[in-house]
């Protein structure tokens, strides 16, 4: 039997000694994102994304082997485990087929099965299922089990309780659920149908009708979501004939009265008991399918949406629109320190609007703003338009719309009150929108992940599932970017590979306390910084001020005596990294030779090649090689857009069937799944990531519904 190191290495086409290298370290509880950038001869070279699904098909075989064990122990305790039964266990792939060999051996609730089986009638049950050829008629075989006392008061009612017994023997019989489940998966129909005559957002799912095998996930998704809210009856369609065929094949084995009757048994454990559970399993397993993709496209879209390029150093204000309550204001630094705050009321009429104006253009002049952002909630559209009059007075301003999803959750939050304890909630929302531009990784990982609304069904999936794969992402681009340790906050710290709340609250208290961090080995005094903690953390953990150029790149403190002896090797001091006058290195390190390179420096190859990108930019920022955001200047009305306009849009989010394009209006436009490429698409992630740049060309315009159809095929 396979090994779950063997299984791992096949699934994945990995090697096995790589594979268990990665079991080790998750074992010795080292994060992903250190065994990703910092252990890569151990492993291969494998990406984040790959190991947190190692990880995850780890958890999975653990628990199965876990289970495996606990059901031989509970048969074992029946004293009915035999050699082959116990083979079958050893060999079940899943879960699924692991319960289902269980299934005639776990203790039921009270079935009409039981109960007859209380009345005596199993050895009655038995010898008419074997269907031996000198049975006697079956009324006379039946006679014997006639006893009133135990509530068997005639033939009829001993047959009766036998064709319980066999049926529900029929329905445990784990090869006959595994025929009908490939007969479901192979021919099987969903259908649904409205459960009420009005008019509701699942009207398309009125008159449904899909083949199982050619189902999507977002269609499963707003099938179950339309039946939950009573709007849907849904069925799973089979051909009952072929089915129940299949399964009376299977126990019937002679044309005697006994097959009859085990004929007459199996028809009544299909309809009673197979099909029904199936039915149920059967859309489970389509609604774990369509969860688990839904939260692999969500974190998809997550991924681009953090790593968005920021807008570093300049000052920005932003604007969170609103009609009661007002439009607040917030003006920060280049570095995010809160500058100035104000409520203005655009939308109570010109005269509002036009104070509103001169307010926010003395607040520009005075603090020499030169970005606004502006949240895309309500009342954006209003604010939008008043910000661009404004430009037209201060013309070295623009503006980027931003997506404010969750700053409403981050800004009444009992982080955002100890953050800023002086403004009230609403002010606090202007200013996570401002430094969402400056930068919105930085921002974003104060707020659920959950809550940043770049998913479909989000509320509807298994939320410790969808929590934990997100907080993966986060936790991949946090240590993706590095973390300046003088600037950052707790939010962002924690983050950090090996680093928790605590430790992200005592490096920043350490850093209130005795200022500056002046190198990485000062980290070393931070309390409750352990050796593993420091192992795993400090490569991710930037120290601009540090005299030690190092500590300012991705080069783990481990490696600095390597990176020391590479430059050497290659001409190179370290006051030339300081300077930036090594961007030749990686040409001097292939003339060199980078394997013999890596070898006199003591390190692997995929280690030295880390090292010679780190040492050329020192400080780099993956982000600021990305398409940077549109800023815009002025605004386009959904009434200026028509059919046959090409426009350059920053896409905002990616699902199962399109691609919203933000185009300047303030309605996303939609790009259909077919519209994105002249290739077939079998998802938009393929092509398109959240934050892209993309040309369109403009298909359709309805004004009413404020809906604008797409293209970016067409657009080239």
């Amino acid at each position: 039997m396979e090994t779950q190191i063997q299984i791992l290495a096949r699934e994945f086409n990995k090697n096995e000694t790589h594979v268990k290298n990665v079991v080790d370290l998750i074992d010795e509880g080292y994060t992903i994102p250190f065994i990703a950038r910092y252990r890569k001869e151990l492993h291969g070279t494998m990406d984040d994304t790959t190991l947190r699904d190692l990880a995850d098909r780890l958890s999975y075989l653990r628990n199965l082997a876990e289970r495996r064990e606990e059901i031989k122990k509970a048969i074992a305790a029946q004293d009915k485990l035999r050699d082959e039964l116990a083979k079958q266990i050893d060999e079940a792939k899943t879960l699924a087929v692991l319960e289902d060999i269980y299934r005639p051996y776990k203790q039921k609730r009270r079935t009409r099965a039981t109960i007859a089986k209380e009345k005596g009638l199993e050895p009655l049950a038995d010898q008419i299922f074997a269907q031996g050829k000198d049975l006697p008629p079956l009324e006379q075989l039946a006679e014997r089990f006639v006893d009133a006392q135990k509530g068997v008061e005639s033939v009829e009612d001993a047959l009766a309780g036998a064709s319980d017994i066999i049926a529900e023997a029929v329905s445990d019989d784990a090869a006959i659920r595994q025929k009908l489940r490939d007969a479901v998966s192979k021919n099987a129909r969903v259908g649904s149908a409205a459960a009420k005559e009005e008019d509701s957002v699942y009207r398309l799912y009125y008159q449904f009708d899909q083949p199982l095998s050619r189902l999507s996930g977002h269609q499963i998704l707003a099938i179950n979501r339309g039946e939950k809210e009573g709007y849907l009856k849904v069925k799973l369609d089979l051909d009952r004939e072929l089915a129940l065929g299949a399964v009376k094949r299977s126990v019937v084995r002679t044309n005697s009265a006994a097959g009859r009757f085990v004929e007459a048994a199996a028809e009544d454990a299909y309809d009673r008991l197979i099909f029904p559970s199936v039915e149920r399993e059967t859309r489970a397993a389509l609604t774990d399918l369509a969860n688990e993709g839904a939260i692999h496209n969500f974190a998809l879209n997550l991924k681009p949406l953090l790593m968005q390029p920021p807008v570093k150093g300049h000052v920005t204000m932003g604007l969170d629109p609103g009609y009661r309550n007002g439009c607040k204001v917030a003006v920060v630094s280049g570095t995010g320190k809160v500058l100035d705050t104000t409520v203005v009321y655009p939308t109570f009429g010109e005269r509002q609007k036009e104070e509103a104006i001169e307010r926010l253009e003395t607040l520009v002049k005075k603090h020499a703003v030169e970005h606004i952002a502006i949240g895309n909630g309500t009342a954006s559209r209003e604010t939008e338009q008043m910000t661009v009059e404004l430009i037209a007075r201060n013309k070295r301003v623009s503006y980027m719309i931003v997506n404010e999803a969750g700053a409403s959750v981050y800004s009444a939050s009992k982080l955002a009150a100890e953050e800023f304890p002086q403004y009230d909630v609403n002010l606090r929302s202007a200013v996570s929108i401002a430094r969402r531009l400056q930068d919105p990784l930085a921002e974003l990982v104060k707020i659920d992940p959950k809550a940043i609304g770049v998913g479909q069904y989000q509320h509807d999936m298994p939320q410790k599932r969808l929590s934990e794969t997100l907080e993966g992402v986060v936790e991949d681009c946090v240590n993706a970017v590095g973390v300046d340790v003088n600037t950052a906050s707790p939010s962002l710290l924690r983050q950090v590979a090996g680093l928790n709340e605590t430790l992200a609250k005592n490096i920043v208290a350490y850093r209130e306390e005795n200022g500056a961090f002046s190198g990485r080995k000062q980290l070393m005094k931070v309390p409750k910084m352990g050796p593993k903690a420091f192992e795993q953390c400090a490569g991710f953990l930037r120290v601009p001020e540090s005299k030690l150029v190092f500590d300012n790149t991705g080069v783990h403190p481990e490696s600095y005596a390597a990176a020391e002896k590479l430059l050497n090797l290659t001409g190179y001091a370290l006051s030339d990294v300081s300077a930036g006058r090594i961007s030749d290195l990686p040409e001097r390190a292939k003339q060199y030779g980078e394997s013999r390179l890596a070898a006199e420096c003591g390190v692997g190859l995929p280690t030295l090649r880390d090292v010679v990108k780190e040492l050329v930019k020192p400080g780099r920022d993956p982000r600021d090689e990305l398409p940077k955001p549109v800023l815009r200047t002025d605004v386009l009305d959904i009434e200026d857009i028509v059919p046959g306009m090409v426009l350059t849009g920053t896409v905002r989010n990616v699902i199962d069937f399109g691609v919203f394009v933000d185009i300047g209006v303030h309605q996303d436009g939609l790009v259909h799944i077919s519209e994105i490429a002249d290739r077939f698409v079998k998802h938009p992630s393929e092509v398109v990531s959240i934050g892209d740049v993309v040309q369109v060309l403009v298909l359709g315009v309805d004004v009413q519904k404020k809906r604008i159809s797409l293209s970016m095929k067409q657009a080239k």
